[in-house]
């Protein structure tokens, strides 16, 4: 392992150089290694159908007189323990803006949500994944300060650009300014700023940084973390007259990220948030052994919307059967909703380019937003969407009862649900939240309308209305995690098979990895009813009795076929008995 960490790094600085960060690196390593104890060998298995995620900023939930993260740790140890095992607390450090994805300093929790000993906390009860922003820090860290003075060794942290670089290549995911100009001690220096000029991107090809990096990630292993989300990873590396994403050197990186983990906390797991299209995305599993352990799917929210609004599955479905796993190792992080927009970026080539205008136009007749980014010809394509998840599926102009909303709703997180891999939820779906625009309107940010801060008390007797459309998503919502955490057939790296019964359901058999245990999952995207006939196959027999899982109710099929009415917006997970 030590050998191929050599090698990582003699890929990225050359083999002079490389000799002087080894050792280095070691003995970052050595003090982790005692600090965390010996994890000899490899873990023998990573994921479980007991896995979910719940994704949630550290104040998510507010209580007058309470620390934020004692509150957030309160309610959802008393809520979704029995169906929830994950909690990914956004960027919770000190921050000067982006809603917490501009860090002043990596290694302090925001006093203004708590201190270690809450998020430690909240470890009694939930298994941790923290963020990694490393693409960039805030412009008020002490780095950049450090940078501004012109000091040693932080002079070389951030990224100069001189006159005359090539950078018409450079991929943009916003319609921002590349650039930022900075006054130094050493005269205005023209600084790289991918996502905006508080966010001030680090400089890679300096090893410093890279070791800096590292050793920040295994603090995080030593204050809990068992994922690590590397945030925006894609662009960490740039070089001239190129895209400055994706480059060989990126995924060097995250690779030499994975080996580390493997010596010091091998049960730890790497996570690529990657927002771009499907074989760029998944290309960050690398050989299946020795890049991240899951990626986004960032396909999946895009589709599953398209497949609403047409009342049609095939798209969704004829990518989904091409969803495959390099090994048993990796594993999809399958979600619909997260403290961002709706990215649309992922559905190209999959979808027209006149089906991503249609779902944009279809947003803001609903009252949401969309952002562009700009492309090389000056032209500018949507590439998110600012509109809650729950608000993006509904009819324009039609006032509907919170019954056929939250139905609606559930169905589209059954098929997130069901298909291989982890799932992930936001806070506001697993509550049943509906877009916030007064968050925009004092922001003036888009993505504030799916980021509301909620009051415990008002939450708690919300969720105690049966009237109330938080009430009629949550408590569903859970019931299909509790059944799902019990059913081998849901491993996240166990078999999946899409099949075709009815544009209008999405179908498919999921499978333990023995193949002893499956479940018939039936998800309805119409607003009306569809008959089916499923083909058992003679290998499932003539007469099976079949359990629904999220309901009191059973069916036989004869002579190998399942005939079976499924309602509009209709979810069935038929278990064969």
């Amino acid at each position: 392992m030590q050998d191929q960490i050599l090698d990582h790094l003699q890929f990225l600085y050359g083999a002079e150089r490389a000799r002087d960060v080894y050792p280095c690196l070691v003995k970052i390593i050595n003090t982790y290694q005692m600090s965390l104890g010996s994890h000899p060998g490899m873990v023998s298995s990573r994921f479980s159908e007991e896995d979910a995620i719940l994704i949630t900023y550290g104040d998510m939930v507010r209580a007058s007189g309470e620390r934020p993260l004692l509150t957030l740790n309160n309610f959802l140890s008393r809520t979704i323990q029995d169906c929830i095992n994950t909690i990914h607390i956004l960027p919770f450090f000190p921050y000067s803006s982006d809603d917490g994805f501009s860090i002043i300093d990596y290694r302090q929790v925001d006093p203004a949500l708590g201190d270690w000993s809450d998020i430690q906390s909240i470890e009694n009860f939930f298994s941790l994944m923290f963020d990694a922003v490393v693409n960039h820090v805030s412009s008020q860290s002490i780095w950049f300060d450090e940078f501004r003075a012109w000091q040693e060794p932080y002079k070389d942290y951030f990224i100069v650009v001189p006159e005359g670089a090539l950078l018409s290549r450079v991929f943009r995911p916003r319609s921002l300014p590349l650039l930022t100009e900075v006054e130094t001690t050493d005269g205005p220096k023209q600084v790289w700023t991918t996502f905006s000029s508080d966010q001030i991107d680090l400089n890679f090809a300096n090893p410093d940084v890279l070791l800096e990096v590292i050793d920040t990630l295994l603090f995080y292993v030593e204050k809990g973390a068992k994922f690590i989300r590397l945030d925006a990873i894609a662009y960490i590396w740039k070089e001239n007259d190129t895209n400055c994403i994706h480059l060989p050197q990126t995924h060097e990186i995250i690779q030499l990220m994975r080996s580390v983990l493997d010596i010091v906390a091998p049960q730890v797991l790497i996570i690529t948030e990657t927002n771009v299209p499907h074989e760029e995305n998944i290309s960050y599993f690398g050989n299946g052994h020795n890049e991240a352990q899951m990626v986004y799917n960032f396909s999946l929210p895009p589709l599953t919307l398209h497949a609403f609004h047409h009342g049609n599955a095939q798209i969704l479905s004829q990518w989904a059967s091409g969803l495959t796993l390099s090994s048993y190792e990796v594993s999809f992080f399958n979600f619909l909703a997260s403290h961002d927009g709706i990215g649309l970026t992922p559905a190209r080539g999959l979808i027209s380019d006149e089906d991503v205008q249609d779902i944009a136009r279809r947003v803001e007749a609903l009252g949401g937003f969309v952002s562009y980014r700009s492309n090389p010809d000056g032209s500018e394509s949507p590439y998110e969407l600012n509109l809650g998840y729950i608000d993006a599926l509904r009819e324009p102009g039609v006032e509907e009862p919170a019954e056929l909303v939250a139905r609606r709703f559930l169905a589209a997180q059954a098929i997130m649900l069901a298909l291989r891999g982890v799932p992930g939820i936001y806070f506001h779906s697993l509550f049943g939240s509906g877009s916030w625009y007064e968050g925009v309107e004092m922001s003036g940010q888009k993505r504030r309308i799916n980021r509301q801060k909620l009051q415990r008390d008002q939450l708690l007797d919300e969720l105690n209305d049966p009237a109330s459309l938080r009430s009629q998503v949550f408590y569903p919502y859970a019931h299909m995690l509790r059944q799902r955490m019990a059913e081998p057939a849901f491993h996240p790296t166990g078999e999946q098979e899409i099949i075709d019964v009815h544009p209008s359901i999405f179908a498919l058999w999921r499978r333990s990895h023995s193949g002893d245990q499956q479940v018939l999952c039936l998800q309805n995207v119409a607003n009306e009813t569809i008959d089916i006939v499923v083909d058992l196959g003679y290998s499932q027999g003539s007469d099976l009795k079949f359990i629904d899982l999220l309901a009191d109710r059973e069916f036989r099929s004869s002579k190998n076929r399942l005939a079976i009415q499924i309602p509009a917006y209709g979810v069935f997970w038929l278990r064969p008995k």
